[in-house]
This record gives structure tokens, C-alpha cells and sequence, in this order.
């Protein structure tokens, strides 16, 4: 969880516009007030400085309908269907890269940074610390300038309400009930490294320092979408006893994914486009052709079954190659159709909310909403 222009959809005339509403009036934990942040911005307004290659990275919408949106350099921002909110370490995030973003069955939301872990209650940001102790021991080669110890890429809460973390130097696991005390051994503040226990068969010697997406199935099995190097581990499953590794034509590189409607695996790989997972083998899913191999950033299933894939560049950086295709392929019964180019501008991520409207993040921290006719801009870049 790497970085990221003119459309058309079929004989749907498209047009861009930009919104212009008007302006209106745990570990150690350390929170903090917030009364620096700048509220009712009309668009997603940067601040920070962030430079023309640094994207929105992550969104979800939350249980009271709000949007948010985590960003490469300006924080992250908060829409409230009018107007935006923007939080930064000001604030009290640990670092203005916000990589992933969830909200738990208690509705706090929680953001994955450069620096670790922040959690929101809907009143302060606090910090979360991963214990000192349970860090292991390891050489400066481990990590690298993208993968720093502390960078969260993927989060994840189970069904047992368990919060899992994929950082840079493997994957944690943590119960915020149950801070300030342990309850099993190699269990510090309700936290525990998921390699550490020993009842783990660690088939492969995976190191899981670099997840860039986790899921958990319809059967409780937990898979790790091990990321770029120094990650580059496959696509990693957990069923409860045994964590192993699949990397078929030695991919290891995994973007993200999905679980689709038919009950099988969607999976973003770097290299070698869309495949899906029926349990047994993995096999080629529909794709757009223009796609380049090496390209792939993101992948998303609609509520109806229509496969979303975003491209952040095509043969190189800045052309018009990259970009957004949607296709109403059905999982269920998947047919040959034509992809439809959105957009030609460098995609991200992809994000539907509960209205069923897509909004994407390119390049630039630019943030984009498609409802099926009109993209509208919601942030400063320009057309």
C-alpha cells in the first residue's frame, strides 16, 4: 500500500467539473485536542506541501455517512457530503502519510502512517504505540526508505474483533480492550507480533514485513497480500494453524484483495493483471487490454458485481496510458464485455460508497467522484 487523465463511458456524454460550494462557518497513549483543524473547505485544499507524484491513498465512508480520505504527504481528510476537514500532525497524527484507514465495531476510526498507529473517537487523535518489547531484533537491510519500521500499509479488524497490523517489520495483532494488561504470554498492553507465537507452522519462513492488504474470508482464513520489495512475499494465508505462501509465476507482488460476490478471490498483482482464487488454483480474471503489465494499482467489485481496475501509470510516468476502466462483467457469470476508460489521469485507489458512486485517487492528491455520468473534481488539481 507505491504511487499513482479526457474520458468517456460508452455514449454517456461526461463531463468535469470541479465542486465550488462556499466556505461556511493504548501502548504509552498521548491524545490530542484538536482545536488547530481547519474545517469547511469547499475542496480537498493541501497545505502541506505535497508534490505533484504524492496521492489520496485510502478511503472508507463511516457509520454516519462521513468520508474519509488518507493521503501521501497531506494528511488525512474528512467530507461530510459539503465540506472537507482536513487533519494533520498538528493534530495529533504521528506523520502526514496515511497509507490505510478503518473504522472498528466501536466506531473509532484508525490510521495507518509512515509513524505508526492513530486512532480517532470522534473527539482527539491519540497515538498508539506498538510495545517496544515485542519489536524483533533485526539488521539495518531488513527495511528500506519505502518500508521504515514503523509504517503501517494494512489494517484489518477479524471477526472476533481482533485489530491486525501489517507494518514494515511484520504483522501485529491487538486487543485495545485489553490495554495496560496482558493476558497470555508475549502479550504486552494487548498487543502480540503474530510470528512470535509458536504455534504458528510458518511452512514458508514468511516474514510478512511488508502486507499491502489483508482479508479475511467467509471461512475465517486471514491472507496477507505481501507487498513490493522488501515485502514480495505472494499471497500469504493463515487458517488458524498453518501460514503459507502462494506465488504462482513467482508473483509476489500483490496489490490488493477482494472477496467477489461468486465467493472467490480477486487479485490485484503487479505484474501480471486481475486473477481470481476458486480455493484450488489460480487463474487469469477479465481485464481491460490496454492495460500495461507492471501498471496494476487497485482493483474493486461494485455492489453490482462490475469490476473496477485502476492503473497508476502506463509505459511511462505522466503519459495517458494509466487510468480508471470500469467493466459491468458479472462475478457470477462472467461474460466477454468491453472495459470502458473512466479516465486517463494515474489512479491510486478506488473507493464505492454507500449511495453506490465511485470516487478515486490520483497523482498530485487529487480526488475524483464518478456517479455513472459526471466526474466531479474535488480537490485542487487541475483538468
Amino acid at each position: 500500500m507505491s504511487l499513482n487523465r479526457v474520458l468517456h463511458f460508452g455514449l454517456l456524454t461526461v463531463l468535469a467539473s470541479c465542486n465550488a460550494q462556499t466556505n461556511t462557518n493504548m501502548s504509552k497513549e498521548k491524545a490530542v485536542e484538536q482545536p488547530t483543524v481547519t474545517v469547511g473547505q469547499a475542496k480537498l485544499t493541501k497545505t502541506q506541501g505535497s508534490n505533484e507524484y504524492q496521492s489520496v491513498t485510502c478511503g472508507i465512508q463511516d457509520k454516519l455517512g462521513n468520508l474519509w480520505f488518507g493521503t501521501a504527504g497531506e494528511g488525512v481528510y474528512k467530507y461530510d457530503g459539503k465540506l472537507f476537514t482536513q487533519y494533520t500532525k498538528k493534530d495529533g497524527l504521528s506523520n502526514n502519510h496515511v497509507w490505510s484507514i478503518i473504522q472498528d465495531k466501536d466506531g473509532d476510526i484508525w490510521f495507518g502512517t509512515t509513524d505508526g498507529i492513530c486512532r480517532f473517537d470522534g473527539i482527539s487523535i491519540t497515538a498508539i504505540q506498538i510495545p517496544f518489547l515485542l519489536r524483533p531484533a533485526v539488521s539495518n537491510n531488513y527495511y528500506n526508505k519505502w518500508s521504515t519500521k514503523n509504517t503501517v500499509w494494512s489494517m484489518l479488524q477479524d471477526k472476533t474483533g481482533k485489530m491486525w497490523f501489517g507494518t514494515g517489520d511484520g504483522v501485529y495483532c491487538y486487543n485495545k480492550h485489553l490495554y495496560g494488561s496482558s493476558t497470555s504470554i508475549g502479550e504486552v498492553d494487548g498487543f502480540t507480533r503474530f510470528l512470535n507465537s509458536d504455534k504458528i507452522i510458518n511452512k514458508d519462513t514468511l516474514h510478512l514485513k511488508l502486507v499491502s492488504d489483508m482479508l479475511e474470508d467467509k471461512n475465517g482464513n486471514i491472507w496477507f497480500a505481501s507487498g513490493m520489495p522488501p515485502g514480495y512475499e505472494g499471497f500469504c494465508r493463515y487458517d488458524g494453524k498453518t501460514l503459507e505462501s502462494f506465488k504462482p509465476k513467482n508473483e509476489g507482488w500483490i496489490r490488493n484483495v477482494i472477496e467477489s460476490k461468486s465467493g472467490n478471490l480477486l487479485l490485484a498483482t503487479r505484474h501480471y493483471g486481475v486473477w481470481t482464487y476458486d480455493g484450488k488454483s489460480f487463474s487469469d480474471y477479465m481485464q481491460p487490454k490496454e492495460l500495461i503489465n507492471g501498471s496494476l494499482n487497485y482493483i474493486l467489485e461494485d455492489h453490482a458485481g462490475d469490476l473496477w481496475v485502476a492503473s497508476d501509470y502506463g509505459n511511462n510516468m505522466g503519459d495517458t496510458l494509466g487510468g480508471l476502466w470500469h467493466s459491468n462483467i458479472s462475478a457470477i457469470n462472467p461474460t466477454e464485455k468491453t472495459f470502458t476508460k473512466i479516465t486517463n489521469k494515474e489512479v491510486y485507489f478506488i473507493f464505492e460508497d454507500k449511495d453506490h458512486t465511485i470516487w478515486y485517487g490520483t497523482r498530485g492528491v487529487g480526488l475524483y467522484r464518478f456517479d455513472g455520468k459526471t466526474i466531479t473534481c474535488f480537490s485542487e488539481e487541475k483538468n
